[in-house]
């Protein structure tokens, strides 16, 4: 099975491919201009891997949370690959792809992922690892530092940008159950793929008009009503 995967949603913009088994990737740090840059790096990758968008069996991309313009950009570029070629399309999270980082790098079983969201609020999620791939315990949300905590009394994992915007209030709601934290990790095309194709083992695919973003801001004023 052959897949793409993209993520614009962060300025860690990346894409990777699978042709025959074997992982081709790019990933660049930029605040601006993904639509060009991702087109570019999908070239380079079908180049390197002497290959075409043709023998490509499914799409995947970061459905977000993340940059609403980045995430617009991210649906719309997937869409137009999936629409042109026909692909199913495997829409997945990025605070999924955050925690199954953070687990593959650090081997922790309890992430708890906060992306800095702008206007002092947070992407947040907590996860737990089953049989080497992470799992969303209750839901992604947007909320500020002080209303993330642990999602149980285990010991904790953070990961995310969002872990040095707000570490002081991320570090006190969690105190004696943090283990670590590690704010360098972004959601990665190549982590995306590898959740993807579980996904897709398992039939979790739509069509391009079913691929959507997912902003999480969209009921941010209820949610602010709701925390007082």
């Amino acid at each position: 099975m052959n897949l793409l995967a993209l993520d614009t949603s962060t300025e860690s913009c990346s894409a990777a491919i699978t042709i025959n088994g074997v992982l081709y990737q790019q990933q660049q740090m930029t605040q601006r201009g993904h639509s060009t840059l991702i087109l570019g790096m999908l070239d380079q990758l079908f180049k390197q891997a002497d290959a075409s968008i043709a023998d490509i069996d499914a799409l995947a991309f970061g459905r977000g949370p993340g940059s609403f313009t980045g995430v617009r950009i991210g649906v719309g570029v997937a869409q137009g690959i999936a629409f042109a070629r026909e692909l199913p399309v495997i829409p997945v999270s990025t605070l999924a792809a955050v925690a199954q980082a953070a687990f593959d790098a650090f081997g922790h079983q309890n992430i708890a992922v906060a992306m800095d969201a702008r206007m002092d609020e947070i992407y947040a999620g907590c996860f737990q690892v089953k049989d080497g791939f992470v799992t969303l315990i209750d839901e992604e949300k947007v909320c500020t530092a002080k209303h993330f905590f642990p999602a149980n009394a285990e010991k904790w994992s953070g990961a995310g940008n969002g872990w040095q915007v707000y570490a002081e209030m991320l570090q006190a709601n969690f105190f004696e159950q943090l283990i670590d934290q590690q704010a360098d990790i972004y959601p990665g095309a190549a982590t995306i793929l590898k959740l993807a194709e579980q996904f897709y083992l398992r039939g979790e695919f739509v069509s391009a008009d079913k691929a959507l973003p997912v902003y999480l801001r969209n009921n941010v004023a209820k949610k602010k009503a709701q925390q007082g």
